[in-house]
């Protein structure tokens, strides 16, 4: 029996999610919570043998959640959730050695046969997710390049910016000129959104 725990926040998706695991007859659910930050103390004391974690979750985020199981409870497999099928996503998870990657609206039997998979020390990942993740390549910008982006994307204006790093309000406009043009954006929002879309920032 495959004893699995359960993190999602919205009550009514969790519930028909534990219905449906429930329904598998190597299948338990263990435990359910609706926060990050009760998945440890939940790991902790029902010993799981896959979490089964949503990535956005109120108080501490799904991945957060599943490096820390990763680095005190080795032998606990996480499988992340997600209703955001973007490149950016899986590698964040990825970047957080997670076990297992699904879209939220994959038919149910394929979470059941990727929490036996996940169980069984295989790394499952959505197919399409991966191809998308693929084809979007490596980060075209330089690490200052980022850095400036980061704080961009933090609210920060060119003098901000600039103080930051001990630059010119001058030459901090030129590197956002520099990644518009790298990145296709529109402007400076859009080439924020492409970032994070690709995870990049």
């Amino acid at each position: 029996m495959i004893r699995v725990l359960l993190a999602e926040d919205m009550h009514m998706v969790r519930g028909a999610l534990i219905a449906l695991l429930n329904l598998e007859p190597d299948i338990e659910v263990v435990a359910e919570v609706s926060t990050g930050d009760k998945i440890v103390p939940g790991a902790r004391q029902h010993k799981p043998d896959v979490c089964v974690i949503d990535i956005d979750l109120p108080i501490l985020d799904g991945l957060t959640a599943a490096m820390t199981i990763r680095e005190t409870m080795p032998n606990v497999r996480t499988l992340m959730l997600t209703s955001l099928g973007r490149p950016g996503t899986l590698r964040k998870a990825l970047a957080a050695r997670v076990d297992g990657f699904l879209l939220k609206d994959a038919p149910p039997t394929e979470l059941a046969d990727a929490i036996r998979r996940v169980a069984a020390g295989e790394r499952v990942v959505d197919s399409q997710l991966a191809l998308a993740a693929w084809d979007r390549g490596e980060c075209p910008l330089t690490d200052r390049e980022l850095e400036v982006l980061r704080l961009a994307a933090d609210g920060a204006d060119p003098a901000d910016i600039a103080t930051a790093l001990s630059l010119s309000a001058g030459t901090v406009r030129n590197y956002l000129t520099t990644i518009m043009t790298k990145l296709n954006g529109r402007n400076k929002v859009d080439a924020i959104r492409i970032a994070e879309e690709a995870g990049w920032i």
